[in-house]
């Protein structure tokens, strides 16, 4: 039996099987496709390069075993994310094959939203008809920059104009839904030119652009050369220029920000081109994550798959329903530990936090002093940051962790 600590959630590698989580609907359906082309210096998701069509048609298979582990819950996912790695480097057949697949294996009817990351460079047009045509409803493309030079720095495969053209691709196959990834604060970056890579951008008349500043995290090649000198870190009042500049010339275009890196067009209605597959993560619901280092979360209970293609396929039973989960850590979050998340991932949201189960009166003295900062404002449905408090976004998370 597990043991819930009052402090601390309890770290387990026990004999894990779908049907030990409490009864909940599951939202989001997260699938992890690690296949890469080349390893981007910035990235510290799970990849692997150079993987033959062989290879990769087996990985579905084990995909597809560990879909069948799920089968006795009957997961009925309202939205679908295909994240890599580059999900769109699976050979068209594979692809096919793991999207029939999960068709089978779970009821799709309830699915409004499904996306599939797509790398600008090898974007074919037969492909992107095969997605649309089996359901997938949106892409989503790695711009990162227009710099040649800036694309450069962060070891990006792909020309600006490819960018441009793997849209009228997936336009021609009928797909609406698109979004363009961006990052500022590359080393060498001026204003300027982020100036203009948001206006290419914007002119590709996408619904939805996600800005995001650059990270150096641990174990990555960027951060390696940042620590052997080769270049150093933007200056924080140029990042935070960057940042206004996203929100002015975003808005200007018709897309608004509700997740601090994520801006969107009808954000205010039922047409919002919101992302609803990360808003599942932001709101603190339900989802399910397959293939290797797929995070999952259902009603507190949260586990992630093994970060090794090798060890995860091994840990995949061959056949059947109700085997043991391949998963290498396993958390139980008290109610005070999901309720701070909640608050940390809400915080970044324009809709902001909203007020449960005593949140307003455990955090008093804590939001009271957030509010003499001019850091957040409060209503009667809960607290959101202000303008002045979205540059310091973490910061303020910590104080309610």
């Amino acid at each position: 039996m597990l043991t819930v600590l009052p402090d601390r959630p309890t770290v387990t590698q026990l004999d894990l099987r779908a049907e030990a989580f409490p009864p909940a609907p599951v939202d989001g359906l997260y699938v992890h496709i690690p296949f890469c082309f080349h390893k981007c210096h910035y990235c510290d998701f799970y990849s692997i390069t150079k993987q033959t069509p062989e290879r990769m048609d087996l990985f579905v298979d084990r995909l597809l075993a560990e879909a069948d582990l799920w089968r006795d819950r009957q997961i009925q996912p309202r939205t679908i994310f295909f994240g890599g790695g580059t999900p769109s480097l699976l050979p068209v057949d594979s692809m096919r094959r793991l999207i029939e697949g999960l068709h089978v294996r779970f009821d799709l009817t309830n699915v409004e939203e499904w996306t599939v990351e797509t790398n600008p460079a090898t974007t074919d047009a037969a492909y992107c008809r095969m997605l649309r045509g089996l359901g997938v409803d949106r892409l989503s493309f790695g711009a990162q920059s227009f710099d040649p030079a800036e694309l450069k720095t962060l070891e990006r495969h792909h020309d600006p104009a490819d960018v441009a053209r793997s849209i009228d691709i997936a336009r021609n196959a009928g797909f609406t839904r698109l979004n363009v990834d961006l990052i500022f604060a590359i080393p060498g970056q001026s204003l300027d030119s982020w100036q203009r890579s948001l206006d290419q951008a914007i002119a590709l008349n996408v619904p939805h652009i996600s800005a995001y500043n650059l990270t150096y995290e641990p174990n990555t090649a960027m951060t390696k050369r940042k620590e052997l000198g080769e270049f150093q870190d933007t200056p924080d009042e140029i990042e935070l220029a960057m940042l206004h500049e996203a929100y002015a010339r975003l808005h200007a275009a018709g897309l608004d920000w509700y997740e601090i890196s994520n801006y969107a067009a009808n954000i205010d209605n039922a047409n919002s081109e919101a992302c609803r597959h990360n808003l599942v993560y932001w709101t603190g619901r339900n989802y399910v994550g397959l293939g290797p280092s797929a995070a999952s979360h259902i009603e507190g209970h949260r586990f992630k798959n093994r970060p090794h293609l090798g060890e995860w396929e091994s840990a995949v039973p061959h056949a059947g329903s109700g085997g043991t989960l391949p998963v290498i850590e396993h958390e139980i979050l008290t109610l005070e530990q999901r309720q701070a998340e909640r608050v940390m991932l809400q915080l970044r949201l324009r809709a902001g936090v909203r007020w449960e189960h005593g949140l307003r009166e455990r955090y008093a003295d804590t939001l009271a002093r957030l509010i003499q900062l001019d850091f957040i404002t409060i209503d009667d449905t809960g607290f959101r940051l202000t303008e002045k408090g979205i540059p310091v976004a973490d910061g303020i998370a910590g104080e309610f962790l």
